[in-house]
């Protein structure tokens, strides 16, 4: 019988077909990467409908052009071949991006804590307490505008500290950092907080000293060097690198791609960490699992089996280095007595003596080159500086710039060529400088008054200020060789800072010492607190004015994508996708509110220039229109830039300095390979932390964080913190889909979603912890709460937390719960001249949490446990909003 077309049956199949009809109005491209800087990502399709975010998948290359265009590069060894993917591998947490714009923690309006009176009691002490009250954007202006007319006049313009640096989305026009240090500029100059180079902080103060500036100090140039590894290495010793994690948060996954063809092609991959992370499950030959921060230990041995047996490249050592008797002396005990033997080094650095063997004699015999991304904890822990270099001089025993002997940070650099790009490095130099200008305050240090992001704490609650260098990302050598003051001369407008403007709110959680940071946040010399940011996290609980920002999904933009090893090189019209959420602006649009009440519009948009006529400038100065004019280039929203033809041509890495280091020399005073630094001698000769050669520190007076001090009879474990599997730093903690995942976060039992902290059977069995236990860890400096994710991931004698988790104060500088472990992090910084961060590989215990000790937080804190709180996704907006004032 035929069923009539007004069957119940027809309905409810039509109304079925309309719920799941999800065809795109409109697609646009994005990249979802979070590097924070200008380009650099895998461009992913942003499908829209009804105004809405539907789906975002990866964006065919060869969507609106034809492949061969590209001139697709290849990879070739023992067969297999590896040619250039036409589509984007953006992450997981970049796929689902839109949960980030839906967040329930997004900032819809401008908001004031509710017990600070610009006009009258301040209350400081309540920051990180005291919730806040919807205003208007007027109303913000106008206390903003009048905050600063009050700061610059009272104490000058230096009283105004501008925190404009780190990580983000990828935007250009609306770039998430440092407008607000153009508009000071505007108004006399500003106080910069200068970012260190916080992935980077070993190469950054040691490697320069062994081959010269570099890329934030590791090996430049790094041309080329991925084809010339795939065709000559046998061995890849991944040190400290997760290629499953690190790249997510700048070009994707294209590195894990890499190492896979790397396994096909028969290169062996060795994998050196305290934790078996996510690229040593699935590509590791063999894990040699090492104590955090004692990497100099096991380098030295090696070192020393090199010697002993005469298995390094004398002759390279006599032609392209300097230092080398000095570091033999040292290594093989004449200088101290103690010989840095296997069986020295398996004390310090619990890798058994055999096997450091075994690795100084593969390391020698086969053809290596050591990869990395962004350094791992190896480097970000205290005298990180010691690693780095004895790295440089593992490679230089063996032949660097040879076929196959590189340092890389995998994928990152050492691509093929793109056709007309001058520049893979932090931005194009192509781009005008009102593009450029905010970022400089990442990348360089420009401001009047400095202090290293790693001071800012010490800077507000013990001034005055000394140190050597700036930590400037960008900054050349002979910068760590300048003594800076802070405040500096009177006569040169010097002040204390009064005033904190942060576009960057994560200093409490993804640099060192948060607890002592949240008691400099609240000191009363601080007046005035403003950040802008589109979630309500981290130091945002301590601002005074809070002003609602975007996501890189709700404006018009321009990126390139031609840094941070992007298979193929683009550039991409950003239309905006959807409106933005409640009142939010761009962080340049919201600088530019200000700007207005300060009489600063005309200057601070350079005449009224609008986003296309700034868009246009990006074309024209990169000249795209050799590839395709600007009404093409917006009908097709992309542009890919083809590979060279002669690509294959260019010299991998420092193969011209192999070949002739006299007429190829490196950037070093001597020009060569300074295993002993003539300028750390003449500039530091006393100094015992980062002395003229690489060594072993044991402890000094900034440090005394090893199995061997005092204090590791209460606080055993060495706390490893990395980069997150499931975030970049403090970005993208709030991803229900991630948040599901076993490694992301634990469930407690009292249904709070905690950060995992690894710990191995049997050091969890000493404690009594179980899987899925709340436990805290802690030391002297504070206690974080976290979720017990005990298995043999993890060596025994080590504690794992992911960095960058949102800081969720029970007592602000004291206790966290959401999982934050820089807020313990060791004391000071990498070591006295130094001013990186040293925020892996100290000191703490792990204890049970018991049902006891939570009841009698809750009974003397019970603000803290009332707060509104989403498991699926952690802080909520509301929470914090004073009931009465939505």
């Amino acid at each position: 019988m035929v069923k009539p077309e007004t069957s119940k049956e027809d309905i409810m199949a039509k109304e079925d077909k309309a719920k799941v009809d999800a065809k795109a109005d409109k697609t646009v491209v994005r990249g979802l990467a979070l590097g924070g800087l200008l380009g650099g990502c895998d461009p992913s399709c942003v499908d829209v409908k009804n105004g809405k975010i539907v789906r975002i998948r990866p964006m065919h290359f060869d969507w609106k052009f034809d492949r061969k265009s590209f001139n697709p590069w290849q990879f070739k060894r023992n067969g297999h071949t590896l040619e250039s993917n036409f589509k984007g591998m953006p992450s997981p947490w970049s796929l689902s991006y839109k949960k980030r714009t839906y967040s329930p923690n997004r900032i819809k309006y401008p908001m004031k804590r509710v017990d600070w009176d610009p006009n009258g009691e301040r209350n400081t002490q309540n920051r990180g307490k005291s919730k806040y009250v919807r205003i208007s954007w007027e109303e913000a202006t106008d206390i903003i505008a009048s905050e600063i007319k009050r700061i610059i006049k009272s104490y000058g313009p230096l009283a105004i500290l501008a925190q404009g640096d780190g990580h983000g989305e990828c935007k250009t026009i609306n770039t998430p950092h440092g407008h607000q240090a153009r508009l000071l500029e505007m108004l006399g100059g500003f106080t910069q907080q200068v970012r260190n180079p916080d992935s980077w902080e070993g190469f950054y103060w040691g490697s320069k000293h062994v081959w010269g500036q570099g890329l934030v100090g590791m090996m430049d140039p790094s041309d080329n060097c991925v084809k010339d590894m795939t065709e000559n290495c046998d061995m890849m010793l991944f040190w400290g690198c997760d290629p499953e994690t690190t790249p997510w948060g700048f070009v994707g996954q294209f590195a894990s791609r890499l190492s896979y063809f790397w396994t096909q092609c028969g290169i062996k991959q060795i994998y050196i960490c305290p934790d078996l992370n996510y690229g040593a499950a699935v590509h590791a030959d063999k894990w040699i699992p090492v104590l955090p921060n004692t990497d100099a230990a096991m380098q030295l041995a090696i070192i020393y089996m090199w010697l002993k047996e005469g298995t390094y490249d004398k002759e390279y050592i006599r032609t392209h280095a300097i230092g080398m008797d000095k570091v033999e002396a040292y290594v093989m005990g004449e200088e101290d007595d103690i010989p840095k033997t296997p069986e020295w080094a398996s004390k310090k650095c619990g890798v058994p003596e055999w096997t450091i063997k075994a690795l100084a004699r593969e390391f020698a015999k086969n053809t290596t080159s050591i990869a990395h991304y962004f350094g791992g904890s190896m480097f970000r822990g205290p005298y990180s500086h010691e690693p780095a270099r004895l790295e440089c001089i593992l490679l230089g025993m063996q032949g660097l710039g040879g076929p196959g002997v590189h340092q890389t940070q995998i994928s990152y650099g050492g691509m093929p060529r793109a056709q007309m790009l001058k520049s893979t490095r932090f931005f194009n130099p192509q781009l005008p400088e009102r593009l450029t200008k905010p970022t400089q305050t990442t990348i360089r240090a420009w401001g009047k008054q400095l202090i290293p992001k790693t001071l800012i704490h010490k800077a507000i609650l013990d001034p005055p200020l000394k140190f050597w260098g700036t930590g400037g990302i960008e900054e050349m050598v002979d910068d760590q060789f300048v003594e800076y003051n802070y405040p500096i001369d009177e006569k040169d407008g010097g002040t204390e800072i009064r005033m904190m403007w942060t576009d960057t709110p994560c200093r409490i959680t993804c640099w060192n010492c948060g607890n002592e940071t949240i008691i400099a946040e609240r000191d009363p010399k601080i007046e005035f607190i403003l950040a802008q940011h589109p979630w309500l996290e981290n130091d945002c609980l301590y601002a005074d004015i809070i002003l609602p920002t975007n996501t890189t999904l709700e404006v018009d933009d321009i990126v390139t994508n031609t840094r941070q090893g992007t298979q193929h090189h683009s550039v991409m019209l950003q239309n905006q996708a959807v409106k933005p959420v409640g009142e939010s602006k761009s962080d340049y649009e919201a600088v530019l509110e200000i700007a207005k009440k300060l009489g600063k519009e005309n200057e601070y948009t350079e005449g009224g220039k609008t986003i296309e006529d700034l868009q246009k400038e990006v074309f024209n100065n990169m000249e795209l229109n050799q590839l395709i004019d600007w009404k093409d280039f917006v009908k097709k929203q992309y542009v890919v830039l083809p590979t060279a033809d002669d690509w294959e041509e260019d010299p991998p890495g420092l193969r011209p300095f192999y070949d002739d280091p006299e007429k190829n020399p490196l950037p070093t005073p001597t020009g060569k390979l300074e295993f002993y630094s003539e300028r750390i001698a003449k500039h530091y000769p006393c100094d015992e932390e980062r002395p003229p050669i690489p060594k072993w520190i044991e402890k000094s007076e900034m440090h005394d964080e090893r199995i061997s001090s005092w204090r590791a009879q209460s606080y055993p474990l060495l706390l490893m913190s990395n980069h997150g599997r499931w975030r970049v730093h403090s970005q993208a903690d709030d991803i229900p889909w991630s948040r599901e995942v076993i490694t992301c976060k634990v469930k407690g039992w009292d249904g709070y979603m905690y950060e995992p902290v690894w710990i191995h059977p049997d050091d969890a069995e000493k404690r009594g912890i179980k899987m899925g236990d709340i436990v805290m860890v802690h030391n002297e400096r504070g206690i974080v709460l976290c979720g017990a994710r005990v298995w043999e991931r993890v060596m025994p004698g080590v504690a794992y937390v992911d960095h960058g988790a949102r800081h969720d104060p029970i007592i602000p500088g004291k206790l966290d719960r959401g999982g934050a472990i820089n807020t313990i992090s060791g004391e000071w910084i990498t070591s006295k001249r130094c001013v990186g961060q040293a925020t892996s590989g100290y000191l703490v215990e792990v204890t049970r949490v018991t049902g006891d000790m939570m009841d009698q937080w809750k009974r003397d804190y019970p603000d803290a446990f009332e707060r509104e709180y989403d498991p699926a996704s952690g802080l909520r907006f509301d929470a914090w909003i004073e009931k009465g004032g939505k």
